[in-house]
């Protein structure tokens, strides 16, 4: 069999899909929340100026957003593989569960991460591809543009969370996101070997502290908007 599909067929080579997936992930989660945190910086200047920098990628920038779907779909199919694998080897359930050694965000990683792609979907459609009949505001993004003629990325985003219904699934979709970094984090640097000896609490208190930070960041914008903050 081919070493690459021999790898990817073994549990520990789609352990190590997932970890890698999921680090490369993490990387943009953290990114995106950067660029997107510059909407207090108190004039729609740097986030209009970060919007079109990344404009200028031209190709680039659409060869990075298909390396990045293509991890999304790895890091969901070889999770769900794992799963499976799990639930094959232990058909029978135990006449008792205990629910006390695993977290709730361990329990629900398969779910919430799946959630997390249909918000992700939604996102994608909202401020990306601009679609009108998303927003809910029959607004067409595309046609706001700043002084100097860039897209007005700042505007979009008021508008679009303006929107209590969307600011409201995209609060539930960054919570749920926080709910899988939880344990996603452990378990990602667990796979890679970076999680033993005097790390291990580094990572168990330090990895969830991270996870609701960044929610506390994404959930900042919209509730920020909603209550006229940032206008």
């Amino acid at each position: 069999m081919n070493p690459i599909l021999r790898f990817c067929s073994s549990s520990i080579g789609r352990k190590w899909i997932v970890a890698l997936t999921g680090l490369v992930l993490f990387g943009f989660v953290i990114g995106h929340l950067i660029g997107n945190l510059q909407i207090f910086l108190g004039s729609p200047e740097p986030i209009n100026r970060y919007g079109a920098f990344l404009q200028g990628l031209g190709e680039l920038l659409w060869a990075i957003r298909f390396f990045l779907l293509a991890m999304l779909v790895l890091h969901i199919v070889f999770t769900v593989k794992l799963r499976a694998e799990s639930r094959a080897a232990r058909p029978v359930n135990y006449a008792v569960t205990n629910r006390r050694a695993t977290s709730p965000a361990a329990r629900w990683m398969l779910l919430s991460g799946i959630m997390v792609f249909c918000f992700i979907v939604f996102h994608l459609l909202h401020f990306t591809a601009q679609v009108p009949a998303v927003n809910g505001l029959g607004q067409n993004f595309e046609t706001l543009h700043d002084a100097q003629g860039r897209h007005d990325v700042y505007r979009m985003m008021v508008l679009g969370f303006s929107n209590p219904a969307a600011s409201a699934f995209y609060v539930v979709a960054v919570a749920l996101l926080a709910l899988h970094l939880n344990h996603g984090i452990m378990s990602m640097f667990q796979t890679l070997g970076l999680n033993s000896g005097k790390v291990r609490p580094l990572w168990e208190k330090g990895g969830p502290a991270v996870a609701w930070l960044i929610f506390l960041g994404y959930a900042s914008i919209p509730v920020a908007i909603l209550t006229g903050i940032v206008k």
